[in-house]
């Protein structure tokens, strides 16, 4: 059984309830990775006693801070920074009982030095090892943001997979955005692929537009989704709640969605 997920908006949270309860989606959590919440003790709370105060979905996740987090930088107040910042995340998933936590690879293309590489490789590899031994009540997944192959997160995910709370976040629209074709990030990542996001763009630019208001090719994706990543959780990756059940009626057209 497949599983689906919106993000929930919480100034029109009756909206997205009743679409969650339609169509028996989840809830991804949006609200923090903002930094202005982030940095209120009162907010972050007020947001979880917000949420936790309704009948939420059963099966949520959380996207995790990622506005210049660094896990592998070289400066030691950046590392500490950005550590804080996966922690207060992956602590208000658990008060919302969240099943996991996205953060971004942050894998900058242009310092693509075989030095650069390898030091990303093992920074990663030491930081997520240390932060999913500690966390093992909660899944992590690892998206590819700027990644412009898959490459060096199969590398570092062969290295993690041993945690069995450890997985890939594909962010097939992102994958959409290089050279290398989409078949080849899932050919090359699929066996580590446990949640996904889906949103349309013309090819060019992240636009997070409703599924078929692009070019994506979905008739293939639903193809390497069955073949590669069947177990994968499917988050709908718009915003506007318009735009979410949009997606979920041509998901349903194309049979991909029940």
């Amino acid at each position: 059984m497949k599983r689906f997920l919106i993000i929930p908006k919480s100034d029109n949270i009756e909206k997205s309830l009743e679409i969650a309860a339609k169509y028996g989606t989840g809830f991804e959590y949006n609200d923090f990775f903002l930094p202005d919440v982030l940095d209120s003790r009162e907010q972050t709370e007020d947001r979880i006693s917000f949420y936790r105060g309704l009948k939420l979905p059963e099966y949520c996740t959380l996207h995790g801070a990622f506005f210049d987090v660094t896990v592998f930088s070289p400066d030691r107040l950046i590392r500490e920074t950005s550590d804080m910042r996966v922690k207060q995340s992956i602590s208000a998933a658990k008060a919302l009982g969240a099943k996991g936590v996205v953060f971004h690879t942050n894998y900058n293309p242009f310092l693509n030095s075989a030095e650069y590489v390898k030091n990303w490789i093992n920074a990663n590899e030491s930081y997520w090892s240390r932060i999913l031994a500690e966390n093992s009540d909660v899944n992590i997944y690892l998206e590819n943001m700027f990644d412009s192959s898959p490459e060096i997160l199969a590398e570092l995910s062969e290295r993690l997979c041993g945690f069995e709370n450890y997985g890939i976040c594909l962010d097939y629209a992102h994958a959409s955005l290089t050279a290398v074709p989409q078949r080849e990030w899932v050919v090359k990542l699929g066996k580590y692929v446990r949640h996904i996001h889906i949103n349309d763009n013309d090819l060019k630019s992240d636009l997070h537009l409703a599924i078929g208001d692009g070019i994506i090719n979905w008739a293939e994706f639903y193809g390497l989704y069955e073949k590669f990543m069947e177990n994968a959780s499917v988050l709908i990756e718009t915003s506007s709640v318009e735009n979410q059940e949009k997606s979920i009626k041509r998901l349903i057209a194309d049979g991909f969605m029940n």
